[in-house]
């Protein structure tokens, strides 16, 4: 039996500790959440009633607020925390890590201050102490669904094979299918741009525009995606798949998806800060934009539909004047 630490009690690491109680192998899972009151509500109700309402917490999870305590003996680490806050709580944890755990990033989002991937943040972080085995979990899985034991395919990306193998044969379940990949840097980009798009399909569908302008958004969005995470070392083909077209798909058609939501609400009229006041939860793709850009800069290529998501996120525009931008650019080959 292994032990699972899970860091971060939100929506995703709840879902994940949930959906790894029910796999084929038998697990002791330990799910550290920040607010020691919420801790203890999920420890006495067996429900996460703020980020997961109605989804039963099997008795194999224990939650609690003390990182030392979650993290003793720990054979395999998941970081489910927002990309903000991933380097302050591995920060916090790295003393209590065993040189011996696998780690696996659940978090799709860029660092905003260093632009760094989730498992760069990471192995930096540890690499204080000891070099550590990471690999990244990413695709198109909202919590409520994957919980509840909708079938659900994900991404498990390591560029050790062995990491990769071992890891997929802990998780896979009869609701939860992991396929291995080797192309951590393209599994982790796409899971960070693909927030971006579904803001903007989101305020596609708040000013009211129909099919056919999200399904152009949709498919302009993976090729801005895609080039991109080319230029950066990342496979086309990853971009095609579960990490890339499948959470594209999710994230800018799905009901429950937090950025989609953002833009949804922009689309509307209402301001951002308004926006991100009433929700609980954190949408990656409003602090990721400007790390995108950053990288663009660097590489000199042009993300036309992540700049003016920008715009209307952080520059005060409009999402109309936005998508006029976008549709008034230079004409040019597909």
């Amino acid at each position: 039996m292994s032990r699972i630490a899970i860091l971060g009690g939100g929506s995703w690491g709840t879902g994940l500790a949930v959906v790894f109680s029910s796999s084929r192998r038998q697990h002791d899972i330990r799910l550290w959440v920040r607010d020691s009151s919420l801790a203890e509500s999920l420890e006495q109700e067996r429900e996460n009633k703020k980020y997961l309402p109605g989804v039963s917490i099997p008795a194999c999870v224990k939650a609690s607020a003390k990182l030392a305590e979650v993290l003793h003996e720990a054979q395999i680490v998941v970081g489910a925390v927002p990309s903000a806050h991933t380097r302050s709580i591995f920060a916090l944890a790295l003393s209590h890590l065993s040189r011996d755990a696998a780690f696996l990033s659940a978090t799709k989002g860029l660092e905003p201050a260093t632009h760094l991937r989730m498992s760069e943040v990471i192995s930096q972080v540890i690499n204080a102490r000891f070099v550590p085995s990471v690999a990244v979990l990413s695709g198109p899985s909202f919590a409520a669904e994957a919980a509840q034991g909708h079938p659900t395919a994900v991404v498990l990306a390591s560029q050790d094979a062995a990491l990769g193998a071992f890891l997929q044969e802990e998780f896979s379940g009869p609701t939860f299918r992991l396929y291995t990949n080797d192309d951590v840097l393209g599994v982790e980009l796409a899971g960070a741009m693909k927030n971006v798009m579904a803001i903007a399909a989101g305020a596609c569908q708040g000013l009211g525009l129909g099919a056919n302008s999200v399904a152009a958004l949709i498919t302009r969005g993976l090729a801005e995606m895609t080039r991109l995470a080319m230029v950066l070392g990342g496979k086309p083909e990853t971009l095609s798949g579960l990490a890339g077209m499948g959470d594209l798909i999710l994230t800018c058609y799905g009901a429950q998806s937090r950025n989609r939501h953002v833009g949804f609400e922009l689309g509307q009229g209402r301001s951002l800060t308004e926006i991100l006041a009433g929700m609980t939860m954190v949408a990656e793709g409003v602090g990721t934009t400007a790390a995108l850009l950053a990288l663009a800069r660097e590489n000199r290529i042009e993300l036309p539909i992540t700049q003016q998501v920008h715009s209307i996120l952080h520059l005060g525009n409009s999402p109309r004047e936005a998508i006029r931008a976008i549709m008034e650019r230079p004409l040019k080959r597909e």
